[in-house]
């Protein structure tokens, strides 16, 4: 467990950013991953079919790929979380009060400038707490965040949710609001999901607020498009996965033999995205002292986005506790935004 501060270029302006920032990797880079990095990769490419953790997609490349599939035309999810947000910002911060933002896989934290906004027009204190895997983009968009709200104060949690959820400490403020926005839960499969609500559960206390952003169960045609974008950057973004897994475990992939492949599942509703095999082959993660053989066509499944009725989350995330006290939607019913509350 490490703890670091960032340096500025500016001499003038370093000293504020060390006091208002501080950036807390809870694993080494090398293990960011894992505590056993690498077990789960030879337990998913050994399954059939095979698969890979969705956490892989996210070394610094993958989230900046990501952050450019959130500017897709196709990419509805965000401009449209978005717009919700900027209608409902106001109503949070008036329901929280002063509160501390806790956002899970926070990347550039481009939609969180909009709750900061709200609150610092009411005159609240700014408090954020950011968790993601990836170090580098935590200092960057903190940076950039501070340049830009001079009474701010970061603390960042380099690590995974899981980790980052157990290692929260004791807020100063009088609230808190852990925020998982961007439909990212839908990534989590059904048990997954159960586990992962409990974890959040625990990282509050009683009256304190959960914020979530999930996509809704719509046309096939409209979710198809979103994961199969023209300019083929989530197409990128998959295949990068294998990238990390070259740099990660010194392999051998070939990106050039695979291919992205992405379809909505209409009975399990959820979009699944595989990367498919060109041809036969074998890859060798060195690190591992693993080989993995592919047949031409096969597939490893990378990542599933579960979409959901509105009304079911509900009950579900008020069985685990988690009262829904708001829900916001957008006109066309394609995404919803629930601000829960822990009760007892």
């Amino acid at each position: 467990m490490t703890v670091f501060k960032s340096a500025s270029s500016n001499p003038s302006s370093q000293n504020n950013i060390e006091e208002r920032l501080q950036i807390q990797r809870l694993l080494e880079p090398s293990l960011v991953i894992s505590t056993n990095a690498g077990n789960d990769v030879i337990k998913g490419l050994t399954q059939r079919p095979k698969t890979l953790p969705p956490r892989y997609f996210y070394d610094d490349r993958g989230s900046e790929l990501f952050e450019q599939i959130c500017e897709l035309p196709e990419y509805y999810l965000t401009r449209t979380e978005t717009k919700i947000l900027q209608i409902c910002a106001s109503e949070i911060a008036e329901i929280t009060g002063a509160c501390e933002i806790v956002e899970l896989g926070s990347g550039s934290s481009t939609k969180t400038r909009i709750l900061l906004d709200a609150y610092y027009k009411q005159g609240l204190p700014l408090h954020y707490l950011p968790i993601d895997v990836s170090a580098g983009m935590l200092e960057s968009s903190a940076l950039s965040l501070l340049a830009d709200y001079p009474s701010l104060q970061v603390y960042a949690l380099a690590g995974t949710y899981e980790l980052a959820l157990s290692e929260i400490e004791p807020k100063e403020l009088p609230n808190r609001m852990i925020c998982f926005i961007g439909s990212t839960l839908g990534n989590l499969n059904p048990r997954e999901y159960d586990v992962f609500l409990s974890q959040v559960k625990a990282a509050l206390q009683v009256g304190e607020y959960f914020l979530l952003g999930v996509d809704l169960q719509k046309p096939k045609h409209i979710l198809e498009a979103a994961y199969n974008d023209n300019q083929g950057v989530t197409a990128a973004f998959n295949l990068n996965m294998l990238e990390h897994l070259n740099w990660r475990f010194q392999g051998n992939f070939d990106t050039r033999q695979f291919e992205h492949w992405a379809f909505y599942n209409e009975l399990e509703h959820q979009i699944e995205m595989h990367l498919k095999s060109k041809r036969s082959q074998t890859v060798e993660l060195r690190t591992l002292k693993f080989n993995i053989d592919f047949e031409a066509g096969e597939t490893i499944h990378t990542e599933i986005s579960r979409k959901f009725d509105l009304n079911r989350i509900q009950q579900e995330l008020k069985a685990k506790g988690l009262v829904p006290q708001k829900v916001w939607t957008d006109e066309n019913q394609l995404f919803g935004l629930l601000l829960c509350q822990l009760q007892d």
